[in-house]
């Protein structure tokens, strides 16, 4: 083969490749049309697996995985009995690492401890028909689970536990530059700068139509472009297979005049941050230093068609409201930005973190990262609850994050192996699973059990998470304290929990003053909300609220410091100038988009321990949690086995309401929709959706939002 040959055969293989790609994208497309299909002729009384499966090309397990309804009256329980394997089915486990031959006796704190006098009281519960048990959310068994990774034996595992040299956390000696901004609605050209508003003509609304129209209308300069409505970044969406496509494409169209910006300036953030929903556009004007970001207002709150004029009033009421905490508080660009930088303002100046909070080895901080999710998103479909629901109810927790901050990790982490942790007496293991660490467990679910899951375990696909309830079942995760001893001390049964190996830290505030401040901001602008009596600024005191919460919400959630994805694109006739490690993600005629991971960057403000703790104390908590002035508990583990439809990040949905106290404080679970019945139960998260627009349309609120 010459050199043309070679060139030839390049151009052949990558028409192949981007014929792959569409065929890809159209088969996905048919795929799900053919399952929704399956699913609606399930809904017929008289419908058989055996006979939809040949029609649909599929084997009679393919259909009832899809809709477990299906499934032949030979392999259900009988409804009057209770099945009692003699062998129950145990999920894939992942490849275990190995241990002492001590961890076998390293069990945590016994059945005694959990039962003691601070245990809840038991819940009023009717246990539930088989149906309810024989499936309880483990994964396919074909399907390969991930394998969590572990802390290296000896003097290779030690050496995690050294900060990063010269990496700390410190409080900021300069003032953020505020950045000049407007807000525009592409949908109707509606632009407000300040106090005047503006009717822009933006064409078609191209990034170059925006900045046109925008710096035709505002010759002095503009920083920062909120789109507030119209999301332009979709509008060719149809054209791609892929909607990030259609956004890269969006962002990476030239611009005459204008270039990706290459960052500047203490918070130096280069290039395109290509999103589904929130993507953000850098540019720099071509042989000038002029920068300017078009971002979209979904990072902060949704707008639910708001007019530009009331979320500019927001803002303003939102840096009016941070300003009576922080005198030189600024709003960045995003939620997240704006959380860590006031968090470095309550850096404090004197005290043994005056000098900053060090920052985690990256062997640490990758193991956080692979090991401590967030948000519980968990959908619980029939048999485990009935076909046909009598109700929907949804309930949310108030500010959920804001309740955990209390407490974090601090200080140099200390390694708990088994050994260790068996060695101590209970008091110290109960203490130290009380305390701020992280633990490799091994669980088994008791025999008797027939409620939802309460640890997390790890599932198919990158970062999944499941939660396995099916008695007898054993495998082994990762898990915060919080969730642990949720698990040892729960108002049912106690789980067996075996501790492989552990971090722990003392307990410190790094983020008690800093999520205060938030939480006095967002009172406020809540009780503005209800009390002002001019509807706009009403309004827009509550997006401000929303706003807040983002804040926090956003913040916790910067500190956990993902491995960064860098994107790029690269013009077809230069394809070999893509980098050897790239992903190609979106490419057009003109240009290919890729990504390639960038590791760890030296984030002086990167926590993952303390994202994680917080997570971990709101996972539990959906499960468990107490109300110290009502003396009583709310939480799924309080509701009877089978009214657990899903959960959702910080809400809970359930068959039957449930009078829990609300009393506007953090972490409060607050009704959201109600829906009565019968309704069918959602097998998919679009269904869910669904079902929850249509109940939080129906409840006659009180004004009161989460």
């Amino acid at each position: 083969m010459d050199a043309q040959s070679y060139s030839t055969a390049l151009a052949e293989l990558r028409t192949v490749r981007d014929t792959i790609k569409k065929a890809r994208a159209e088969l996905a497309k048919l795929e799900t049309d053919r399952d929704q299909r399956i699913a609606r002729l399930a809904a017929y009384a008289k419908a058989k697996a055996e006979r939809i499966a040949p029609a649909a090309g599929l084997s009679v397990a393919d259909v009832v995985a899809l809709v477990p309804a299906l499934a032949p009256d030979s392999l259900t329980a009988a409804p009057d009995t209770v099945p009692q394997p003699a062998q129950p089915a145990q999920p894939a486990q992942p490849a275990q690492p190995a241990q002492p031959a001590e961890a076998e006796q390293a069990v945590a704190p016994t059945a005694r401890s959990a039962a003691s006098s601070k245990t809840p009281p038991p819940a009023a519960i009717t246990p539930p028909p088989a149906e309810l048990i024989a499936d309880a959310g483990t994964p396919a068994p074909e399907q390969e689970l991930r394998t969590l990774p572990s802390i290296p034996e000896g003097g290779a595992g030690d050496t995690w536990f050294a900060h990063t040299s010269g990496l700390a956390s410190t409080r900021p000696n300069f003032t953020q530059q505020a950045r000049s901004t407007v807000f525009l609605d592409t949908a109707t050209g509606v632009l407000v700068h300040r106090q005047q508003t503006h009717h822009l003509e933006i064409g078609n609304a191209t990034a170059a139509d925006i900045l046109t129209a925008v710096f035709h209308t505002i010759p002095e300069g503009v920083e920062r472009i909120y789109i507030t409505a119209g999301d332009p970044w979709h509008r060719d969406a149809d054209r791609y297979p892929y909607l990030r496509d259609a956004v890269a494409a969006w962002l990476n169209a030239p611009i005459p005049g204008w270039r990706t910006d290459t960052g500047r300036g203490r918070d130096r953030m280069a290039g395109h941050f290509v999103h589904a929903r929130n993507p953000v556009g850098r540019y720099q004007r071509d042989g000038g230093d002029h920068h300017v970001e078009i971002r979209s207002m979904g990072e902060w709150f949704d707008t639910d068609g708001d007019d530009p004029t009331v979320i500019r009033d927001a803002f303003v009421l939102l840096w009016q409201a941070l300003r009576r905490h922080w005198n030189d508080a600024v709003i960045m660009g995003s939620p997240s930005q704006t959380g860590r930088d006031l968090w470095t303002r309550t850096i404090p100046q004197r005290g043994q973190y005056a000098d900053g909070f060090p920052v985690l080895s990256e062997e640490l901080r990758g193991l956080l990262h692979a090991t401590a999710g967030q948000g519980r998103n968990e959908l619980v479909t029939p048999p485990r609850i009935p076909d046909q629901l009598p109700q929907l109810v949804e309930y949310d927790r108030t500010f959920a994050y804001a309740k955990h901050t209390w407490k974090s990790p601090v200080g140099a982490p200390r390694r708990i192996t088994a050994t260790t942790f068996a060695a101590w007496s209970e008091k110290e293991q109960m203490r130290a699973l009380y305390g701020c660490g992280h633990w490799q467990i091994r669980v088994t679910v008791p025999d008797t059990w027939n409620h939802v899951g309460l640890l997390p375990a790890p599932a198919p696909g990158d970062r999944a998470w499941h939660y396995p309830a099916a008695p007898g079942t054993t495998f082994t995760t990762w898990a915060g304290g919080p969730e642990i001893h949720t698990a040892l001390t729960n108002p049912l049964t106690p789980w067996k929990i075996e501790i492989l190996d552990g971090i722990l830290w003392e307990d410190g505030k790094p983020l008690d003053d800093w999520a205060k401040k938030l939480k006095e901001t967002w009172t406020n602008l809540t009780a503005q909300a209800h009390f002002q009596g001019d509807p706009q600024q009403a309004r827009a005191a509550h997006l401000a609220s929303r706003a807040v919460r983002s804040i926090l919400l956003y913040g916790i959630g910067a500190f956990a410091q993902r491995p960064r994805m860098v994107t790029g694109t690269t013009p077809r006739t230069a394809e070999r100038d893509i980098p050897a490690d790239a992903e190609i993600i979106g490419f057009d005629d003109q240009l290919i988009t890729w990504q390639r991971p960038s590791g760890f960057s030296r984030d002086p403000n990167a926590h993952p321990e303390w994202a994680a703790a917080i997570w971990s104390g709101a996972r539990a908590a959906l499960l468990t949690q107490r109300h110290r002035d009502d003396d009583t508990y709310a939480g799924a583990l309080h509701t009877p086995p089978g009214t657990v439809v899903a959960f959702r990040t910080d809400a809970l949905y359930l068959t039957q309401p449930q009078n829990w106290p609300y009393h506007h404080q953090p972490g409060d679970y607050l009704l959201r929709g109600h829906l009565t019945g019968p309704l069918p139960a959602p097998t998919s998260e679009e269904e869910l959706l669904t079902l929850r627009n249509t109940g939080r349309a129906a409840l006659t609120t009180t004004g009161q939002e989460a």
